[in-house]
Order: C-alpha cells, then structure tokens, then sequence
C-alpha cells in the first residue's frame, strides 16, 4: 500500500476560533481565528462598543485615514492581536470580570460594515478564568 503522508507542522498552533479578551489589555485572534478570517492581509482593527448589551464590534481594515485605529500585532506562531488599554479604561470594562474567550458573530452594521461582534454579558466560555 501507498501512503501520502505529509508532516504535521501545528504544534503549539492555537488552533481556537474564539476571540479572547486578556488580563494585560488586549484582544487575542487566535491563529485558527486569524487564518479563517484572513487577519494577516489587515493592519489595523477598529473597535466599537454598545454600551447597553456589553458588546464589542471589531472591524479589520488597512485605512491609513482613519483616526481611531489600533495596529495589529502578529505572530506566525499565535494569530494576532491588539492592545486595547485606552478602550477598556474609556469604557469602564473590569478585565477580571470579562477576560476569557468568547464566540463571536459576524454582523453587518449599517454605516459601518462587517463587524466581529462579542457580548461580554454572554457567560465565558472557559470557566477556568
């Protein structure tokens, strides 16, 4: 028999598709998340937040104009990533209470666009942290 094999390369890959709010300010796009969406072809992510059900949309782009931008920071290894200290601090967001990982949806908000939505009133997923 004839096998065609081929050499695995994903370890220590974080194959996880949740979008993770961090301790240290930031929010993690796993590299499953990454690859799925496409993060790598972005440089910047620009967040929103709706005050009343705790959610936060996160839009990708590579808008040099627009001013309220954060960089995204990425790893071959890990996904990607944003630091986010001004926004949590600005909105009053408890990272005790809310980090973790969440699942997410896509929504297309008018005037806006394609948002990556999580709600941070949702119970965490992993009830570790």
């Amino acid at each position: 028999m004839k096998y065609l094999f081929k050499k695995f390369e994903g370890t220590n890959i974080r194959l996880e598709r949740r979008i993770t709010i961090t301790r240290t300010k930031s929010i993690g796009f796993p590299t499953k998340f990454s690859e799925e969406n496409n993060i790598k072809s972005y440089k910047y992510a620009v967040l929103f937040f709706d005050d009343s059900i705790k959610a936060i949309g996160i839009q990708f782009t590579n808008s040099e104009e627009e001013k309220n931008k954060f960089s995204i920071i990425k790893s071959n290894k890990y996904g990607a990533s944003i630091i986010a200290q001004s926004f949590f601090k600005s909105k009053n967001i408890d990272l005790e209470k809310y980090h973790g990982r969440y699942e997410w949806k896509l929504v297309d908000q008018e005037g806006v666009g394609k948002l990556f939505v999580i709600e941070l009133n949702n119970p965490k997923l992993d009830k570790n942290n």
